[in-house]
């Protein structure tokens, strides 16, 4: 198989003459605290066996079994390049000039969410940076905040999903979501509809870092505006000022927080991705502070573009 040709490679490679381990990264300063950076790649524009085998040199031992046991082309690569995009994301932000990705280790939260894990001796304390990785075979993400809890999702906006979407709301979604989504009558707006839900309480549960199992999805609603519906509001904006996302309780056991802020757009135009991160609130009567988005699209140690502003990124609605 071919993940077995690249253990080989891995092992007696001789041609990766172009990406040594000091390719530089472009550094990148920290995202001010009311800020969320956004890096993307895009798994088919990646190529040459020697790119490959130079991310596969940065990844730990452990991150290295686990790629190559994806069955598959595009899951061993997806999986490769989400590893190395966070790895070379947060080793951009210079926090330490001795950092480099292939040094990053990580832990999990009690919750199974994964962190940095800063060594002792490279900072007296542990920075205030956090990461979330979404990604599918057509695309991967890393968000990255200061101070604030992250959570991303990305979901392509064709995909096929097994069952009828309402079956599928019917199963994990709350009532007043499944009733937008039974008022949407053409198929495909209702398909897309669902997929911007899925994708907007998909962000919040990673933001929670709770996992679907601490979070179910029928235990909060996520809202629109002044709750006039989901299609009334994103099939005819392009603007995040004409909707505002947040997210409703629905459980009074429920431990879950409601103090999230969210922004919905459209990457590469083929992709949802949907981020949510805490809300930022100032002591001038206690205003909320809307997210600033910058986003980037990259390969890693090839090429970085910021992509903010132009069409690659739509932004369909978001928390004022």
């Amino acid at each position: 198989m071919r993940r077995g040709f690249y253990r080989m490679r891995l092992n007696c490679c001789s041609d990766n003459k172009f990406f040594s381990s000091s390719t530089p990264l472009t550094p990148i300063p920290l995202p001010s605290p009311k800020e969320t950076h956004l890096w993307y790649v895009i798994p088919s524009e990646v190529k040459g066996e020697s790119l490959l085998n130079k991310y596969m040199e940065i990844l730990s031992p452990c991150e290295k079994e686990n790629v190559l046991s994806m069955r598959g082309d595009e899951l061993w690569k997806s999986a490769l390049l989400a590893r190395t995009l966070v790895r070379t994301t947060i080793a951009r932000y210079q926090i330490n000039s001795s950092i480099s990705p292939r040094s990053l280790k990580f832990r999990k939260s009690i919750h199974g969410k994964p962190e940095v894990d800063w060594q002792q001796g490279d900072h007296c304390e542990p920075p205030p940076l956090h990461f979330n990785i979404s990604h599918t075979s057509s695309l991967v993400a890393c968000g990255v905040t200061v101070n604030s809890p992250i959570g991303v999702d990305v979901e392509t906006k064709q995909r096929t999903v097994k069952h009828n979407v309402l079956t599928l709301a019917r199963r994990y979604f709350c009532d007043p979501e499944l009733e937008v989504l039974n008022a949407i009558k053409d198929p495909y707006l209702q398909h897309q509809e669902f997929m911007k839900l899925w994708t907007l309480k998909e962000a919040y549960v990673k933001a929670l870092g709770r996992g679907f199992s601490g979070a179910p999805f029928k235990t909060f609603r996520i809202r629109f505006g002044s709750a006039i519906g989901v299609s009334s509001h994103l099939s005819r904006t392009s603007s995040a000022e004409a909707s505002e996302i947040s997210v409703d309780l629905l459980d009074d056991s429920s431990d879950l927080t409601c103090n999230w802020q969210f922004m919905l757009l459209e990457l590469a135009g083929s992709h949802y991705a949907a981020i949510c991160t805490e809300k930022d609130v100032t002591n001038e009567g206690n205003r909320e502070v809307p997210m600033k988005l910058r986003v980037w699209k990259t390969i890693p140690f090839v090429e970085d573009r910021c992509v903010s502003g132009t069409e690659a990124v739509r932004i369909l609605c978001g928390s004022r």
